[in-house]
Formats: C-alpha cells, structure tokens, sequence
C-alpha cells in the first residue's frame, strides 16, 4: 500500500495518518487538530498566496470562529517548525515559503500507527479542574492541554506525560511564588488576597489556606527572584524581603523565618536574599544583594558560608539550588529579568559552566531527579515564561507544550513527585493622570480606551499615543491610539518590539527596538507607519531609545564587551558615536540637549541614576537611586526637573526630582492594584500616560505517576 507524503527542512508531513514527523529519525511531534490541518493546505499550495478567509473556510468549513483562531493555529505552526517556514503577508493572507518535495512511501515506510499522536487522554484533568480554569478565565484554550505530554523531538517520553493537573487556590487577584515542603505535604505562596501582599499556607488536599503574615511585612514580591519556601522538615516558612536599616537611609535584606501551622515572625538568617538546603539538610547555598550577587555555601551545621562566586558589573545571580549528589550548585545568571540562563559551579568554588542559552527570562529552576532540571524560560518572541527541562546527563533541552499556560514559577517535593507552579495570565492597561501644583490622587487617574490585550510603554505623540502590546498570535507590535481608533505600525510578527519608542519632537518620525534572530536593532519610520529603515545596522540594542529635543540625534544603549554602553547616531543615520563607559541603560535626553540622564547597573533590586553631557564628557547630578522595575525617567519642562517612578518593588508613585539640589515631592498616587512600569510626560508637562500591568494567576498542583 503507497500514499503521497510531503518532506521539507528536516520534517515529513503524512496527511493520510495524520502524522508530522522529523526525519531521519522519524520522531512525531505532537500538533493540535486544526494546527495540522492548517499545516496540510499550507504545504500543499506552498508558494502560493493563501488568503486567510480561504484557510478559515478550510478549518471551519461550517462553523463561524473569531479571527484569532486562525492566528492561534498559525502560531502553534511557527513554535513547532519555526518562524521561517510560514511568512505573513500583511492585510490578505499566509503563504509557506519551504521548498516542499512530495514523496511516495510504501507502507514500509509509514510512521507507524502507535506513534500517531492525537488529540486524546494523555493528561488527566478532572472536569471540575477545567471548569474551573475556563472560569477563572486564566487559561484559554484548556483543549490544548490534551497534546502537552507526546513525545519529544529525540523520541523520549515526557517526564509529566501522565500527571494529573488540578487548581489549588481559587482567590480574586494574585497567586504566585509557589513553594511546597518537601514531603509535598504543605505549599506556600505570595498573595494579594486581602489588599497586600503576604505569605499564605495551606495544607495540600485541605483547600484551607491561612495568612501568615498579616501586613507585618513591608514588601514580600519580587518577580526576580525566590521569595519564600520551607526549611527541610517543613515545621518553618522562610520569607525574604527587603527592610529599612537602622539608619533610615536604605534598605537591608532581611531573613525571616514563621511557623508553617502559624505563630510568630521572627527574624532568620539577616543579610540574605536567597538559600537552598542541600538534599541532607546540612548545608546552604545562598547569595547576597551585594554587587555582583555573590554566592556563598556553608558548611555543614554552619549559617554562614564561604563565598565562592560573585558576577560582574551589572550580572546577578539568581535561584540557586542544590545538585542531588551535593557537589554541584544551578543558579540562574544574566541581566535581570530578561537576558537570564543556567549555569553551574561547583560547591567549593571553581570553574563555571553555562547549561542553557535561551538569553531570556530565565527563572526557577528545580529537580525533578538527579538528571532532570525543569525551569522556566520565555521565547524568542517575548511570550512565556514556557516550562522547560534540561537532561543533566546529555546536556538535551525542551520545551513542554503548554498549550498557551504561561507559568511564572514552579517548585517540587523532593522526590519530585508532586509540583506547584502558578499559571498565569499577564494583562497590561493604559491610563492617565494630570499634573498639578499639588499631588494628584488615584481617582484622578482614567482608562484609556485601548482595545489592546495588553498595551505597554505608551508615549504621546503628535495627535495620540504609541504604545507596544501584541495581536493575537504574534509578539509585542507598535500601535497608534488617536481618538479611540487603534493604528497598528509595526507587526509583532515581523519582530518584537522590546522596549517602548521615541518620537521625533515634531512628532513626525517615530525610532523603536525590534528583536529578531540577529539581535535587537533599531528601526525608524514615519509616524504613519511608512519609510521604514534601520539604524546602527551593527549594534545589538538595549532598553528604550531617546530622541533629542533638536531632533538631530537617537540616543540608545548597546552592547559592548558584555555591558550596555551609551551610544548616539544621528537621526538621518551614519557611525554611532560612542557616550562614556559605563554601564547604561535608557537614556533620556534633558529638555535643552545639554545632557542625558540614564540608569546604571543593579546592585540587588537598587538602580542608579547618572548623567552624562552631549558631548560625552561626566556631569554630576545629586545621589539618586530607584529600585527595579523603574528604570524610566523624563522630564518635567525643565533641565532640573526629572520625573521618576519611586517606591518598593510591587507599588511605585510618581515623584518629581531636583536635579539642582536633590529635592523631591510627589506628583501623584494612582493608589494600589497593577504595578506601574513605564510611562511619559507630555510636552507641556500637565499630563503623565502610563501603563499598569498585572498577572491574574492561581496556583496549580501537578502530580506525577510513580513509574
């Protein structure tokens, strides 16, 4: 028996079993319904302009479906083969660009029967668990869930291909940092349930979870790093956070230890930010807010250690954990929070050696056995965090099929039986406040009518806003908001949009960093979207760029030698020129030209504030520090007057600086709920727009089959 199978770029594609494999080795990959079918038209018309309402008609012949169906599909297609195989032609339709060869096979060399994967039963949700996600409204999709766990590429099963997903918590808001006890009997988490945010506790299978700390901790959230957990026998929560220090005039790391049945706080190993036990329960790993991070290992019995590592100017590391043997510490490493991978070190010290490199949001990694590491990672697009693992032994990665769940933390029992992660949705909103004499409150703050699912770094241009969000199906794109009417400018499908743009001060043309394979590389156009080019063809951007006010020079970050340097190039394009040499990310121009104003590098969750002439040479501006998450500045009209976000890391004001003399007061509250990340003034200084951006999350229970 004989049948047409098509073959491109390392896959086959058998329509009659309804199988893609990899060749040669003949691996199935797992692929949704639709996702297959859409997969079958495109490769059998490829070359050709295939319109979207046509592939619509082909999916759902009888059935009306929104737009962003098709687009889901399409997306499925490109993380499964990659973004170079399915090209977007704007406004009218898809078209497959791979040379497709058409093979006759016998029945010899068909993938066999068994290894069809299909829709079916591999995971084993409880009804109640996906009412419960669909009506959360946390998890779209939920039928994806059915093809997470099929084979992996090197044909090897999926250490969770037959675990049993189910919720845990069903609050209003927040849920996140899970932490369970490693007998798997206990979980932890951060919430904002009751108005702020604190540490929760419950015992697995009771649904009874209990505040611990009450408010009596000024700032538990950090997303960056690992906030709670348990000590060995589980009797112990242990919290870190950040505290004033005696003096009044910063902060400190501060341990602080509580009974998992409840009682009082009280104080628990001071000075560190992050620790793991070993698997013996005799030693700890931890690091420091220190420049640099620095790691340090105990001896057993001991509370303080020896330090055996500390990073670079600029590099943080982050969750460190204990190999099973005792020999090895994984840790996380990079720029904070988006240009993060795994390394290892040895316990006494030594030599360092990289595991992973996705150069992403790179966070909690934990063991599942002595060979399997599951972590999570975002994507080359900027969408996740995704769950991954890494096979210590043959250094192989993957990434699980989650179907869309995006996950911002993860934790196991010890024997690695039982999981909880948060599974989560981010949001982001944009809104206004004005700018007065006095300090604006939070009911003078409005929504604006964004229809976007997540609009970020919004900026006014000369008759609206631009601002980055996503369509569906693609990453951050570049849109235009004027009168309630959005423009798109940029598709996230041709790169992501990483950081928020600049406008020229006429308003005229707009610059933006664009992430693709080669790098981060800025692009400028007109403000309606046309005369698209490239500037500083050769520079591997960073952050947000800024124009000057005479309209002649783009100020932007760029790396060199491993850091981010200050760079300016004429708008017109020609040879950056390179501003000092220190660490600098998003500059902004001051309202004469004189100077730039830029942020340095993080020491623990600090950022310092510098300042450099336009000609390069130093300027000296009054101390001022903010703390992470607020790196954006402006200015208020004035060369003395510079707008900041300042505050802990969940909740951030806006507050106005002196640079003359180091005075501050506050401009306005916009009161507390989503976390403000970015933000501009408008030229005549009497309006601030601004973003707030959240994550609806539960705290989800995995349990995994013992085999």
């Amino acid at each position: 028996m004989q049948s047409e199978v098509y073959e491109f770029n390392g896959f086959r594609l058998d329509p009659k079993r309804r199988v893609l494999a990899r060749v040669p080795a003949g691996a199935p990959v797992a692929i949704t319904g639709k996702a297959f079918d859409a997969l079958v038209y495109l490769v059998d018309h490829a070359g050709e302009l295939v319109p979207r309402e046509v592939l619509t008609k082909v999916l759902w012949p009888s059935t009306v479906v929104e737009e962003n169906n098709l687009t889901q599909a399409i997306s499925v297609l490109r993380r499964l083969l990659g973004e170079d195989h399915i090209a977007t032609v704007t406004g009218r339709g898809y078209q497959f660009v791979t040379d497709v060869r058409r093979v006759t096979v016998g029945h010899e060399d068909e993938c066999r029967a068994d290894e069809h994967v299909a829709v079916g039963t591999a995971a084993r949700w409880s009804r109640a668990a996906i009412a419960a996600l669909v009506g959360g409204g946390l998890v779209a999709g939920l039928t994806f869930w059915l093809w997470i766990f099929g084979p992996s590429d090197d044909g090897e099963r999926d250490p969770m291909r037959l675990a049993d997903f189910g919720r845990l918590t069903d609050f209003d808001g927040t849920e996140e940092h899970a932490a369970i006890s490693r007998d798997g009997g206990f979980v932890a988490f951060i919430s904002d349930r009751d108005g702020g945010w604190d540490a929760w506790v419950g015992q697995i299978g009771s649904g009874d979870f209990r505040n611990l700390t009450q408010r009596r901790l000024p700032e538990l959230r950090n997303p960056a790093v690992r906030t709670l957990g348990f000590s060995p026998d589980g009797a112990l929560v242990i919290l870190w956070t950040r505290t004033p220090d005696a003096a009044g005039t910063g902060t400190v790391d501060a341990g602080w230890a509580i009974p998992t049945l409840g009682g009082s706080l009280r104080p628990y190993l001071p000075g560190i930010a992050e620790l793991d036990w070993s698997a013996d329960g005799q030693r700890i790993v931890y690091h420091t807010s220190g420049a640099g991070d620095p790691l340090f290992v105990t001896n057993p019995g001991e509370k303080s250690g020896q330090q055996i590592y500390v990073g670079p100017e600029g590099v943080h590391n982050h969750f460190p954990i204990w190999s099973s043997d005792g020999a090895l510490i994984y840790f996380v490493q990079g720029v904070p929070r988006d240009e993060m991978d795994i390394w290892r070190i040895p316990a006494s010290g030594g030599t360092l050696k990289r595991l992973t490199f996705h150069n992403s949001r790179v966070s909690f990694p934990t063991l599942l056995d002595e060979r399997t590491l599951l972590y999570l990672a975002t994507s080359e697009d900027g969408s996740g965090p995704w769950m991954h693992t890494l096979d210590l032994l043959s250094g192989k990665l993957r990434r699980l099929n989650t179907g869309g769940v995006e996950y911002t933390s993860v934790a196991a029992s010890a024997d690695g039986r039982r999981l909880v992660a948060t599974a989560a949705r981010t949001t982001g909103s944009l809104w206004r406040v004005p700018i007065g004499d006095e300090p604006i409150g939070a009911k003078s703050a409005t929504l604006l009518t964004a229809r976007a699912p997540r609009g970020l770094s919004p900026r006014f241009g000369a008759a609206g806003v631009i601002y980055r969000a996503p369509k569906a199906g693609s990453a951050d794109g570049l849109w235009q908001l004027v009168d309630g009417v959005e423009t798109e400018l940029w598709s996230g499908t041709e790169g992501r949009v990483t950081a928020g743009a600049a406008l020229s001060p006429d308003g005229a043309r707009v610059v933006f960093p664009v992430q693709r394979d080669t790098g981060t590389q800025l692009y400028v156009m007109d403000a309606d979207g046309s005369g698209l080019r490239m500037l500083a063809e050769d520079m591997n951007v960073r952050g947000a760029p800024a124009w000057s006010p005479d309209g002649r020079w783009i100020a932007f970050a760029a790396m060199r030698n491993g850091k981010p340097r200050l760079f300016k190039v004429t708008a017109d394009g020609g040879e950056p020129i390179r501003l000092g040499d220190g660490y600098a990310l998003d500059p902004v121009w001051s309202p004469t030209g004189q100077f730039l104003i830029y942020s340095g590098a993080d020491v623990g969750t600090n950022v310092s504030v510098k300042a450099i002439n336009a000609d390069g040479t130093p300027r000296v501006i009054p101390d001022l520090v903010l703390s992470r998450g607020s790196r954006r500045m402006e200015f208020l009209g004035a060369d003395d007057a510079l707008v900041i976000l300042k505050g802990n890391l969940s909740y951030k004001e806006f507050w106005a600086v002196n640079l003359e003399t180091g005075a501050e007061r506050r401009l306005a509250d916009v009161g507390p709920g989503p976390m403000v990340s970015d933000f501009d003034v408008s030229a005549d200084g009497r309006e601030i727009v601004f973003d707030r951006v959240s994550d609806a999350s539960d705290i989800v229970l995995i349990e995994l089959p013992v085999e």
